[in-house]
């Protein structure tokens, strides 16, 4: 997923609070161990064990440290391979608040980086980079670089739309643009209670170019109910939903989402951040596969 390295810091630069340029002494150090877990009916599973060292922390916001990854790849079953990679990580900003991590696997630049504003119509820019997690991705070094952008566009108190937009580069030939949206509407603020129609279509310029998930173009709409709760600083959130989708090779299908996530109170010495995601999403067999992933990350800041 998804050069831009130098760009996107001299972009951030400029932005930048004071806070960076703090010393140890007047900021707290961190450890943090994740883990990572996906898996889908392909009988591909994913394993990714990290541990960071910050030498700044200020929260997950504002940070200064390094990453080490170990990721573990089982590509429709043929095998455990594994892949180390090590990353530079960074977040600070006030009115444009940013984050970087970029790193490398031993054969090229790898990580993800974003900007955004907190103003009234929230806007995103975002670039990442990684692996293909295919069999001929991890053999032949297979890559793609995904750049995009995304708006908040506020309609009155309740009601809000998102739209996203993107291009997402593979090693080779191919190049998927896509579009997103998101509409959402507030049932109840007291309770956290809304209501979302989601929508996304991509369409690939070299249709099934390797052995990814590549149809000319696909399509999904689903209605999702997500409620967010907040209890002596810990973080809530789940969300449903059910709708359809279809790509050029096949009709309409069913297509269902659950995601539930909580993260502790930011501040703490100790913070925990885990959730889990059950989906049905198009694997390189085609639609309707089952997807299952599972994070869990826990911090101590001293």
């Amino acid at each position: 997923m998804k050069s831009f390295t130098i760009h996107l810091f001299a972009l951030t630069s400029g932005l930048a609070s004071p806070a960076l340029a703090q010393d140890a002494a007047s900021t707290r150090q961190a450890a943090t161990a994740d883990i990572f877990y996906s898996a889908d009916a392909d009988d591909t599973e994913v394993i990714r064990y990290s541990l960071t060292l910050d030498w700044l922390h200020d929260g997950p916001e504002r940070r200064q440290g390094v990453r080490i990854e170990k990721a573990l790849f089982n590509p429709i079953g043929q095998g455990q391979q594994g892949r180390e990679r090590v990353y530079l990580q960074a977040a600070d900003g006030e009115r444009w608040k940013w984050n970087a991590s970029i790193g490398t696997d031993g054969d090229t630049v790898l990580g993800s980086a974003a900007i955004h504003n907190e103003s009234r119509f929230r806007q995103e820019y975002f670039i990442e980079r990684d692996i293909l997690e295919t069999p001929r991705g991890l053999r032949e070094g297979i890559y793609y670089t995904f750049a995009g952008a995304s708006i908040d566009l506020p309609v009155d108190g309740r009601n809000m739309v998102n739209l996203l937009a993107g291009v997402q580069e593979f090693t080779g030939d191919n190049v998927r643009t896509h579009i997103r949206g998101n509409y959402v509407h507030t049932i109840d603020p007291d309770l956290g209670l809304s209501a979302q129609l989601r929508g996304r279509y991509f369409r690939n310029s070299d249709p099934r170019e390797y052995d990814y998930y590549s149809p000319r173009w696909y399509a999904q709409a689903m209605p999702v109910l997500q409620i967010r709760r907040f209890s002596q600083g810990w973080r809530y959130m789940a969300e449903a939903g059910v709708g359809v989708l279809r790509d050029s090779n096949s009709g309409w299908r069913r297509s269902s989402h659950l995601r539930i996530e909580t993260i502790s109170p930011v501040g703490k010495n100790w913070a925990v951040k885990a959730s889990f995601l059950c989906s049905e999403t198009p694997t390189a067999a085609g639609l309707g596969y089952e997807y299952v992933q599972a994070t869990f990350g826990l911090t101590r800041a001293f």
